[in-house]
């Protein structure tokens, strides 16, 4: 079955409770030295707006958003979303900015020195990471792979009308997350992912 195939498929009862419990890891938010914000082209306002209720609300005191720029666009996603983040109402010098990822490990990869020289990753002891429901725990597993020294937070936003615990009956949503679980193994297999939380 190719991975096409395998991302259309039905999930059983036991695959849609291990994803539940497994991969949509869900994580009371404590407040943390940075905000990692994945690059994106879906739910943007959905994210930045998000990302500014954070900042109100005292949970970061930097953020770093991390994204190249996409087929279809001449702006990077961290232009796009560093911008609306501004006029969100967060300060665009706690805004760090990693322009050229290209995909989750490149997100993580690129941005460490981008953080070390700006603030000393000795310095950073927690981090949120933020993105897309559907690619859930991979993200702090990929940071984890590369930064396993500090605290890791999962925050996930979508702007799906299905409930969280009920995207097997949306087939979109279902599509994205069998799509981005499908990967964890190979992933890990491959070195590019660490686990997270560890057992």
């Amino acid at each position: 079955m190719s991975a096409m195939d395998r991302s259309s498929r039905v999930p059983t009862a036991d695959e849609i409770a291990e994803i539940n419990r497994r991969h949509l890891i869900e994580m009371p938010l404590s407040p943390a030295d940075l905000l990692f914000l994945f690059g994106t082209r879906e739910d943007v306002d959905l994210r930045v707006e998000t990302a500014a209720s954070l900042w109100r609300e005292g949970y970061f005191r930097w953020s770093i958003v991390s994204g190249g720029v996409t087929p279809g666009s001449e702006q990077s996603e961290c232009t796009i979303l560093k911008a609306a983040m501004v006029a969100a109402g967060i300060p665009a010098d706690r805004i760090l900015e990693e322009h050229r990822a290209m995909n989750t490990g490149e997100n993580v990869i690129l941005s460490l020195p981008i953080i070390d020289a700006a603030l000393g990753l000795q310095n950073v002891r927690s981090v949120i990471c933020f993105g897309n429901t559907w690619t859930a725990r991979r993200y702090p597993m990929t940071l984890h792979r590369h930064w396993p020294e500090v605290e890791k937070i999962l925050l996930t936003v979508d702007s799906f009308a299905t409930p969280r615990a009920l995207w097997h009956t949306d087939a979109e949503f279902r599509r994205r997350i069998l799509h981005e679980c499908d990967k964890i193994e190979p992933y890990k297999a491959r070195g590019f992912i660490a686990d997270w939380p560890e057992a």
